[in-house]
């Protein structure tokens, strides 16, 4: 029986390899994102490799309307949604005062508001045919204050914080929500945060298909939270044993680009 599983920022990075590894599995793709053209292009290139059907809905998901929209589309599609990766989101570089209101305010939209509310939107059918699973995509920098990235990685505590909480309330459901919590990796997150690679996130620095495998893995297996990558899970490990100023230090230290301004 052919299942459906929707995928957010499906047009470049994790999300266009989430979809690719979905298919590859047998699904049939819900491919959200504001560009269309790219989608299109995934779209085209899913149903010649992996011969699976897929659906494009440009959609921008900072929107609350936009959102209830793609929703009621989706419910009109023959297939119910067994897997939602909630892949959109992006970060802003820089001292917080410095940046637009305007810009932190669409950041926190799409990274904390369109997760609670697509999660609120599909786990009631997934729950009411008991089967499904969630993945959000939460980052590293949700285990420690981190100066610079303020509100993106407080938003990413709440993605990890909020998925391990109604996971614990879903248990026995067949439904379960996990996190995966990456560190940086070769997509477009730098140049869209506008920040320069440290020579901390150079040594570190993960594939996106290595990231998405492991999401995946740990997804499909049910478990609450996953850190790709070892040197990744050492150092969201390691925060437990520091005080938070500490923690805060060392995040600047690591994330600090070299510019003047910061």
């Amino acid at each position: 029986m052919e299942r459906l599983a929707i995928v957010t920022g499906a047009s470049s990075g994790f999300g266009r390899d989430f979809a690719r590894h979905l298919a590859r599995r047998g699904y049939a793709l819900v491919l959200v994102a504001r560009r269309e053209a790219a989608l299109r292009a995934l779209s085209s290139e899913l149903e010649a490799e992996s011969r699976t059907r897929s659906w494009v809905f440009p959609a921008d998901l900072s929107s609350n309307d936009e959102r209830e929209r793609f929703a009621s589309a989706v419910a009109a599609l023959p297939l119910p949604v067994e897997v939602l990766v909630n892949n959109a989101g992006l970060g802003l570089y820089g001292r917080f005062e410095q940046i637009p209101w305007e810009k932190e305010r669409s950041m926190i939209q799409v990274d904390i508001e369109a997760v609670t509310h697509l999660c609120k939107l599909f786990l009631p059918g997934m729950r009411e045919r008991r089967a499904g699973y969630v993945l959000n995509v939460s980052s590293i920098g949700a285990f420690q204050p981190t100066p610079l990235y303020a509100s993106y990685s407080a938003a990413k505590s709440y993605v990890l914080m909020f998925s391990e909480a109604i996971n614990f309330e879903l248990r026995g459901s067949g439904v379960s929500v996990t996190a995966v919590a990456p560190g940086i990796a070769a997509t477009e997150f730098l140049a869209v945060s506008k920040q320069t690679a440290t020579p901390y996130q150079r040594m570190v620095m993960m594939t996106s298909d290595a990231v998405v495998r492991a999401a995946l893995h740990a997804m499909f297996r049910r478990k609450t939270t996953v850190v790709p990558g070892v040197l990744n899970a050492l150092t969201a490990f390691s925060t437990r044993f520091m005080p938070r100023g500490l923690q805060a230090s060392v995040a600047h230290a690591l994330m600090k680009s070299n510019d003047p301004a910061h």
